[in-house]
């Protein structure tokens, strides 16, 4: 490969939409996907994902084959091998660091599986879950809560914020003992202490407010699965003390069902690509309306 045709396909993948797809189809491996299962995944309307196949077609680095009346889309492997070599050649002297099918294990590998995974007593995966809100004080503390009691141990939750306030709301901490969970070791923090290489693997990554969602993320070790589960601000809401505390126990409900649902997926039997639909789903869920059920 030379340079002209490796810069070609780096510029190609420097897109956040065209990363995304290329991304979800070497998870999938082989086979490929149809385009309509690819905008299902990625919530693409048609115009968008086809302007953007073709520019990842254009630069080699998907293939796209005729099934019936579908297109099934797939990574050409070998240029992906060549690009990766490209990237690596005469590193450390000429001899690369990494050989290259440690560097592709790595990027097709489901993040339930990784190499720093950790076990239970009961041998379960531990999945590392971090919860992301812009100040971290409330909605991301809560879920980091009931995800470390719903878990039972096959879960470690995190929370972090892109702003954040720099402590953590009193009656999120109130609304917490109400529902007799620990509110100790609760700290406000910015989101950049998960991207440093000495933090845990992520598993998954789920923002629980809109602006977190717009925002660009730091590069999360690992790849992890991300999805939005967006949820009213409580802090942001105003009134007599009982409408406040209203709120956040209407926040904390939904995050207990939407979070249940999730401790309850059977990972061991989902593929990537359903288990980013199933994490998409949960995050569509509609308020509930019903009285707060403490966990």
């Amino acid at each position: 490969m030379d340079v002209k045709q490796a810069v070609e396909k780096l510029a190609s993948l420097a897109q956040e939409t065209r990363l995304r797809i290329f991304r979800l189809l070497v998870e999938t491996g082989k086979d490929g996907m149809n385009a309509t299962a690819i905008a299902e995944a990625l919530e693409m309307i048609p115009a968008t994902l086809s302007f953007h196949l073709a520019q990842l077609a254009r630069a080699g680095l998907i293939n796209g084959r005729q099934e019936s009346r579908f297109i099934f889309y797939s990574v050409n492997y070998s240029d992906m091998d060549e690009l990766i070599a490209y990237l690596a050649e005469n590193c450390c002297q000429g001899d690369a660091c990494l050989p290259k099918t440690a560097v592709i294990n790595s990027i097709t590998k489901h993040p339930g599986v990784g190499q720093s995974a950790k076990e239970n007593s009961l041998g379960e995966r531990i999945y590392n879950v971090l919860f992301l809100c812009t100040g971290n004080s409330a909605r991301s503390i809560m879920a980091e809560a009931i995800l470390n009691h719903l878990g039972e141990g096959r879960f470690h939750a995190f929370s972090a914020g892109s702003h954040p306030t720099g402590s953590v709301n009193l009656l999120a901490l109130e609304q917490l003992t109400r529902a007799r969970l620990s509110t100790n070791g609760f700290r406000s923090k910015d989101w950049s202490e998960f991207s440093a290489p000495d933090t845990p693997r992520l598993d998954f990554v789920f923002t629980v407010c809109d602006n977190a969602a717009g925002e660009p993320c730091p590069v999360w070790p690992g790849q992890p699965m991300t999805a939005h589960w967006g949820i009213r601000d409580p802090a942001a809401v105003e009134g007599s003390d009982e409408v406040k505390k209203h709120a956040f126990s209407a926040a904390f409900t939904q995050l207990n069902r939407r979070i249940s649902i999730f401790t309850n997926l059977p990972f061991a039997k989902l593929d990537a690509l359903s288990l980013q639909r199933e994490l998409n789903s949960i995050g569509k869920l509609r308020k509930q309306t019903t009285k707060e059920t403490h966990v």
